[in-house]
């Protein structure tokens, strides 16, 4: 077992609730440094409470390094949201589900559980013909900020 899976195996109890109303700045690990490089290493994950659910989006973000301040691109001058989830329990922690989204993301579910220092692990897996494909994929999130846009709902 790598030490990522590890670190997500002993991860504890996580509530959609404990996420609504943040940006949490986000660090991808465990992908190959080219697949990085033509995509990102860096993100961020908006959550909001709407109605009886938890949904959220992907912000892109200006690839500043980790540990470096958020900074949202803007797109025909709002903030850059896309990968749009809806927020579930799952096991001890929550799934973001994407299976509301058009195209490859539609596959997409990240599982989230929290670590002792505050942050949260996820790791990504695949939802392909009923079954769940894992994936070398795994992040940290940390609580980065209020959300102050609320992107609507594809």
């Amino acid at each position: 077992m790598t030490d990522l899976a590890a670190q997500f195996a002993a991860g504890t109890a996580l509530a959609p609730d404990d996420l609504a109303g943040y940006v949490f700045a986000g660090v991808s690990l465990g992908m190959p440094r080219w697949f990085e490089r033509a995509t990102w290493k860096t993100f961020a994950k908006a959550f909001v409470r709407d109605g009886d659910v938890v949904r959220g989006w992907n912000y892109r973000v200006e690839q500043d390094g980790e540990g470096a301040p958020v900074r949202v691109r803007q797109r025909r001058g709002v903030p850059w949201a896309f990968g749009h989830f809806v927020v579930r329990p799952r096991g001890v922690g929550v799934e973001l589900d994407f299976s509301a989204e058009r195209g490859p993301m539609a596959v997409l579910r990240d599982e989230l559980v929290a670590m002792p220092d505050g942050r949260l692990i996820g790791r990504t897996v695949l939802a392909i013909a009923g079954r769940r494909v894992p994936t070398p994929s795994y992040f940290i999130l940390t609580r980065d900020s209020p959300v102050l846009h609320v992107a609507p709902r594809p």
